[in-house]
């Protein structure tokens, strides 16, 4: 491959010269590698769908690590004196304490109380901070550009890679790849530390409940880092996270994902929708999600989901003004959904998989497993007796 950025494929037989030959707009940001033949889309790339398959993936973080990809995700740094004021406007979170070196999981809402996006906020210094999202990052570009703060807003996707370093030896490996202990870090805490002569911003989380280490520093170094935590992990069962089983740990964790559990409120900001369609050419719902399923959305709104909802009404804090307020403060003391597991019976998704291969009668409808995750929100009916729960 000639390109870092682009793979271009070539027929395998002459052909005519065409103008433009197809390419395939793989990770910059990660070794390419020529056994992985299938490829799935992760916001504007592509990423192998397996390295080796999904299953022994999906293990990898109960028994070993892996080293996951998250580079696509957009990134705003917001910088300045009224950085952390402008976040407070816009999160449920409460930010009363929030120190340097420390990193929430941050939920922006629309006025009704449904989520619009949500992401990782990091207090990089006391007038610094990067927050890494997909769907909030357009959410909070467009509330930064209606708000006059003494702030400045850059946008530096391109700039920094993100990988995700998780598994029982995730630590041992990390370790390795720096040479020091990285013991100190708490959970949800950061701080910056080198491989070779590269500095690397380590922070400490987890999806699964698995002990983990998100890794970002700058995108000229993106490979190296990644070639050395490969090397570094080889002894314990280090293995790389295709995208097919790379949600599968968000569903263990009872972890909902926008574009794919629930949709971002964007029917309930009409204002928002005229702002991203003129920078986009396409409107937000039509950019974000899609819908499958049994369940009937022709109205999108039924797709939405307040933080309650989610699961995340501990991180609901009314000791600030922000966007939301009034509908979440109604909903938590009045609250109409909660979270539950669905358990699939073991004999009936045997009886799905079997039908396949009878010919007296038409199949069921196909369970994958995993699911296509990214890009569709597949959405069922769910009964008990005759009334939808």
């Amino acid at each position: 491959m000639n390109s870092p950025s682009t793979a271009v494929i070539t027929p395998a037989v002459p052909a005519r010269k065409a103008p433009h030959p197809p390419t395939l707009p793989l990770a910059t940001d990660i070794p390419h590698d020529p056994a992985a033949i299938t490829y799935t889309r992760f916001l504007t790339g592509y990423e192998p769908f397996e390295y080796t398959d999904w299953v022994t993936e999906q293990l990898s973080w109960k028994q070993g690590c892996y080293i996951g990809d998250w580079s696509p995700l957009l990134k705003l740094r917001v910088s300045g004196p009224e950085a952390l004021s402008f976040f407070s406007s816009i999160s449920i979170n409460s930010f009363a304490k929030f120190e340097i070196g420390q990193a929430k999981h941050a939920v922006f809402c629309n006025d009704d109380g449904k989520v619009m996006g949500e992401g990782i906020l990091m207090r990089e210094g006391e007038e610094r901070f990067l927050f890494t999202s997909g769907t909030g990052v357009a959410w909070a570009l467009y509330q930064f550009a209606r708000q006059s703060r003494q702030a400045v807003l850059d946008n530096v996707t391109q700039d920094q890679f993100i990988f995700q370093v998780q598994g029982p030896n995730a630590l041992f490996t990390v370790e390795r790849a720096t040479g020091e202990s990285l013991r100190d870090i708490g959970f949800m805490r950061f701080r910056t530390s080198r491989i070779g002569d590269i500095p690397v911003v380590f922070l400490r989380q987890g999806m699964a409940g698995e002990l983990g280490y998100e890794l970002q520093g700058p995108m000229a170094h993106a490979r190296a880092v990644y070639a050395a935590i490969l090397e570094a992990g080889r002894d314990f069962g280090i293995r790389r996270l295709g995208g097919r089983a790379k949600m599968v740990n968000h569903v263990e964790a009872c972890f909902p994902t926008p574009t794919v559990d629930y949709a971002p409120a964007f029917e309930g900001a009409p204002n928002f929708e005229a702002w991203f369609r003129a920078r986009r050419g396409v409107g937000p719902i039509e950019f974000f999600q899609h819908h499958e399923g049994s369940l009937d959305a022709t109205d999108k709104r039924r797709l939405h989901r307040s933080p309650i909802e989610l699961g995340w009404g501990k991180s609901v804090k009314f000791d600030h003004e922000f966007i939301g307020r009034q509908a979440l403060e109604h909903e938590v003391a009045h609250p109409v959904r909660t979270m539950v597991t669905l358990v699939w019976s073991s004999e009936d998704v045997v009886d799905v998989f079997a039908s396949l291969f009878r010919t007296a009668q038409a199949p069921h409808t196909p369970m994958e497993m995993p699911r296509s995750l990214l890009g569709t929100i597949e959405s069922d009916r769910v009964l008990i007796g005759d009334q939808e729960v």
